[in-house]
C-alpha cells in the first residue's frame, strides 16, 4: 500500500504530505463512529485531486459524508470554494479541522450539516463536483444517498466516489446493490489505477467518476 500504511497516527493528528507546501494537520477522535478517522479512501482521493486531473480553482465543490474533511479541505487548497458537510455530530470536528489549515486554503471552505434524503435547497445550485470517499457502507443509507445525489446533481456535475472495496460480511452486497442503484440514473466511469497519485494508491480502493445520464427529449 506504499504511503497509507505509512502515514499512520500520530497522537491522533493524522498528517496529510501535499505536493506544494506544508502537510494537512487532521486532527480524528478516539471515540465516535466513522466520520472520526480519516480513511485511506480519503487519503486516495484527496492525492488524486492534487494530480490535476480536475480543475478545480474558482470551482463549486461539494464533499458528502466528510467526517474529517480531509478531501474537501484538500480540494479548498487547490483553489476550489468548498462545502464540507456531514451530520451535526460531525461538525465540530470538521470546524477544527477547517481553523488549523485555513493558511493553506487558496480557496474557501466552510462546514454545513446535511443529512442525507432531506431537503437540499440550501446546497443549489448544482456544484461541479461532489467528492465522496467511502461513503457507502450501511445499507439503509443507500437510498437517501443517491435520494441526495440526484437532487444535488445538474447535468455538468462531476460526482468523484472513492471507495475501499471490502469482502468482509454484507460489504461486497452493499457496493453491488449501490452500484446497481446508480446505474439508473447515473453514468459510471473507472478511473485507471495508472491515474492515482502513484504513492497514495491501492489495488483495493477505486475512484468512480460518476455524472447524471442526459435525458432525451421527446
Amino acid at each position: 500500500r506504499g504511503r497509507l500504511g505509512a502515514a499512520a497516527m500520530a497522537g491522533f493528528v493524522r498528517e496529510l504530505e501535499r505536493r506544494a507546501g506544508p502537510a494537512l494537520r487532521l486532527e480524528q477522535r478516539a471515540a465516535g463512529g466513522v466520520g472520526c478517522v480519516v480513511w485511506d479512501a480519503a487519503l486516495v482521493l484527496a492525492k488524486f485531486l492534487e494530480t490535476g486531473a480536475c480543475p478545480l480553482a474558482r470551482r463549486h465543490v461539494l464533499e458528502l459524508g466528510a467526517g474529517t474533511g480531509a478531501v474537501g479541505i484538500m480540494a479548498a487548497t487547490l483553489g476550489a470554494n468548498v462545502t464540507v458537510t456531514d451530520l451535526e455530530e460531525l461538525q465540530e470536528l470538521l470546524m477544527v479541522n477547517i481553523e488549523n489549515n485555513k493558511h493553506l486554503v487558496t480557496g474557501s471552505v466552510r462546514a454545513k450539516v446535511l443529512k442525507w434524503g432531506e431537503d437540499v435547497t440550501e446546497f443549489q445550485p448544482p456544484p461541479d463536483y461532489i467528492l465522496m470517499a467511502d461513503c457507502i457502507y450501511y445499507e439503509e443509507s443507500l437510498e437517501p444517498l443517491l435520494k441526495t445525489l440526484k437532487d444535488l446533481t445538474g447535468p455538468e456535475t462531476c460526482v468523484l466516489c472513492c471507495y475501499e472495496q471490502r469482502t468482509m460480511g454484507k460489504n461486497p452486497e452493499i457496493e453491488r446493490k449501490y452500484f446497481e442503484l446508480l446505474q439508473r440514473d447515473f453514468e459510471l466511469e473507472k478511473i485507471p489505477l495508472d491515474r492515482h497519485d502513484e504513492e497514495y494508491r491501492s489495488e483495493d480502493i477505486h475512484i468512480v467518476n460518476i455524472h447524471r445520464k442526459q435525458t432525451v427529449g421527446p
